[in-house]
């Protein structure tokens, strides 16, 4: 493995906090401040604001109402916002600062409670980095003393064997540069990035609860729990996994097989899983922190580090969670809400004990999150412009740490499609088809990153033939998977972080066990009947046209799947990037910064349904065009000639029905 700089193990590097496009001539208006964070002092700013499209037509409405939404402020609501997004977590908050920096949509969020609050999820994937300093919120939080510098985790599902996982290790040993991310106190965390929404423009009202979205022709009312309301122009709900006010028009399904039970509480006194001592162990050196995840007999337990505020003093304390089946609480001596039988089951747990042999719970009770990996069936809706993002839209696992990283990088997607249907410069056609990427691409990224998920607990459940907990996961591939998630299916490849992990290091797809879950809905995934004798005949109402789509997921400056290659330069920019993402954040591509141009394979009869948006150059769609428009062919004629991107292209096309097989006799 390639050295480790002995420089990246200290935290926060101080720069600049982001550029913002400034926002063109208008009337000033005076705008009211939620408080900012700290004891800086800073003042929010104030200017002039242009009127885009969205806003040409609104009714002019002087403020009225008002809502204490801190100890030290008090703001009044207005009639009436082009955006209005229920709830200020970290998915609500980024979406808004977003807006109110590269858009003139007056924006308003609204929390049903007052920051700082309490929130599971303290350990990030590094994506949040780059998300972070897009929103220009990374200067802020690196400022502060909420977070302790994460670079990988310690997964401990063969006690024998324990793999450890870098971020994005592959190109650190080509450049050298380490990734990372942060654990984080979320009470704090939380608190900066909202304070941060509001330092740049966003209205953000605390304490104020929303009960209803009603659409109509102009956008919705949006009904408040004091019994007033306000007009939206767009409706987006980031306000969790218990969303009420979705859930009522919009079904929420399970992302799994299973559900699971979340139970920790924070503890003084533990050791670092840097300082587990062993030859695996690539972080003891530099005293590098990693999450450790250990897995037991009734499922797996997380250890984090936590910075929090105890009687006044800072104190690194230790998030010591277990997650498992509800049905395994019931049985003698494994109710672990109990504080007493928790302590004492992870300190049998393999490698956990040796870290929590003398820690002492802050609180003399659990906390317990249930039933969290849940799926909305739509994320979005161009007529009743209503927008779903973060956990209020779906929620995988805890198990990579992936659910802050996922909600901030879906904020970006929800702006950008927010400001390309709202400026003008998008037809109809393709308004409404970028809504329907939105909805589609989330919803694959969502159900084959949870299928993948499965993949890993059907391997753990192997080693653990006795366990009620393991013998429930990863049972196999669900028959009703969606359509949307069998294309994502093919035009994706292993997520590298869990290949890493899972493969213990080999990255080689071949080495997961074919029967689990996420290789088998690959193989469903496949298309029936297409071999060399089959002959394809484009469907007579398939048509392709210029258009317009965003990349999902987008991060910003992490290792794509193995089916992508980056150009060398792109590689040398993220890591320039990475060096430091504050100075350096304009090495690296945003890709979630604009939309991208496309060939959309559609059809004439259901412009705005289901269609396949290609790249040109890396999918070469015109060459594959060329030939599909002569007429009926052979696949094993033309198979030889296509690249993999254009061979996946046919694949997705004959499963979206745009390309009919007619099997050999």
């Amino acid at each position: 493995m390639a050295s480790i700089p002995s420089q990246a193990r200290y935290g926060a590097v101080r720069g600049p906090f982001g550029d913002r496009r400034p926002r063109g001539p208008g009337p000033a208006r005076a705008l009211p401040r939620a408080p900012s964070y700290g004891t800086s002092g800073r003042a929010a700013p104030t200017g002039p604001r242009a009127a885009s499209s969205v806003n040409r037509h609104r009714p002019v409405l002087e403020p009225r109402g008002t809502h204490l939404f801190s100890e030290r402020k008090v703001s009044t609501v207005r009639e009436y916002y082009d955006v209005v997004i229920m709830g200020g977590g970290p998915a609500g908050s980024t979406l808004g600062a977003l807006l109110a920096q590269r858009s003139d949509l007056r924006t308003a969020i609204f929390d049903k409670e007052v920051f700082p609050r309490e929130h599971i999820g303290e350990s990030f994937a590094h994506p949040v980095v780059p998300a972070l300093q897009e929103s220009g919120a990374l200067g802020k939080v690196l400022a502060s003393p909420c977070w302790v510098k994460k670079y990988g985790g310690v997964y401990a599902w063969d006690p024998d064997r324990p793999s450890v996982a870098l971020f994005d290790r592959a190109l650190f040993e080509q450049d050298g540069v380490l990734r990372w991310t942060m654990h984080v106190n979320r009470a704090e965390f939380d608190h900066i990035l909202l304070d941060h929404a509001a330092d740049v423009g966003v209205e953000v009202f605390q304490g104020t609860a929303v009960t209803a979205y009603e659409p109509d022709a102009n956008g919705g009312v949006v009904r408040l729990a004091d019994g007033t309301s306000v007009r939206a122009g767009y409706f987006v709900d980031a306000s969790g996994r218990q969303s009420s006010v979705s859930a009522a028009r919009n079904k929420r399904g399970w992302l799994s097989n299973f559900k699971n039970i979340a139970i920790w509480q924070h503890f003084t006194g533990g050791k670092h899983t840097q300082n587990l001592p062993a030859d695996w162990n690539v972080f003891t050196s530099d005293n590098f922190s990693p999450i450790g995840c250990f897995a037991f007999r009734d499922g797996w337990c997380w250890y984090i580090p936590v910075p929090k505020i105890i009687d006044g003093r800072r104190v690194l304390t230790h998030s010591v969670g277990i997650v498992t089946n509800p049905a395994v609480l019931k049985e003698p001596g494994r109710d672990y809400t109990d504080q007493a039988t928790f302590l004492a089951a992870v300190r049998e747990v393999p490698y956990l004990k040796d870290l929590v042999t003398d820690v002492t719970p802050i609180a003399d009770h659990m906390i317990t999150a249930t039933n969290y990996s849940r799926v909305a069936e739509e994320f979005g809706d161009y007529d009743e412009r209503h927008l779903l993002v973060g956990d209020a839209a779906f929620f995988v696992d805890p198990l990579f740490s992936s659910g802050v990283a996922v909600a901030l990088t879906q904020s970006q997607a929800a702006a950008l499609l927010l400001i390309k249907t709202t400026d003008g410069s998008l037809e109809e056609a393709d308004r409404r088809q970028l809504w329907r990427d939105y909805n589609d691409k989330w919803h694959g990224t969502a159900e084959t990153f949870a299928l993948m998920i499965d993949q890993w607990y059907h391997a753990i459940a192997k080693n653990n033939p006795d366990s009620v907990y393991w013998n429930t996961r990863g049972t196999g591939a669900d028959l009703g998977i969606r359509e949307q998630t069998f294309d994502a299916l093919l035009n994706t490849a292993f997520q590298p972080a869990l290949l890493d992990v899972m493969t213990h290091n080999s990255r080689r797809v071949e080495d997961l066990d074919a029967a689990g879950p996420y290789l088998s809905a690959t193989a469903l995934a496949e298309p029936k009947d297409l071999t060399p004798d089959a002959v394809l005949t484009l469907a007579p109402t398939t048509a392709l046209r210029d258009s317009v789509t965003m990349p999902v997921p987008g991060f910003k400056a992490t290792n794509p799947p193995a089916n992508v290659q980056l150009p060398p330069a792109v590689l040398a920019g993220m890591a320039e990037y990475w060096k430091n993402p504050l100075t350096n954040h304009a090495s690296a591509p945003a890709p979630l910064r604009d939309t991208v141009p496309c060939k959309r394979i559609h059809s004439t009869e259901d412009p705005h349904g289901p269609s396949i948006d290609a790249d040109v150059r890396r999918d070469g769609v015109d060459e594959l065009w060329g030939l599909l428009s002569t007429g009926p062919v052979k696949y094993g004629e033309i198979a030889g000639r296509l690249t993999p991107a254009q061979i996946r292209l046919v694949k997705r096309m004959c499963v979206g029905g745009f390309l009919h097989i007619t099997p050999a006799a």
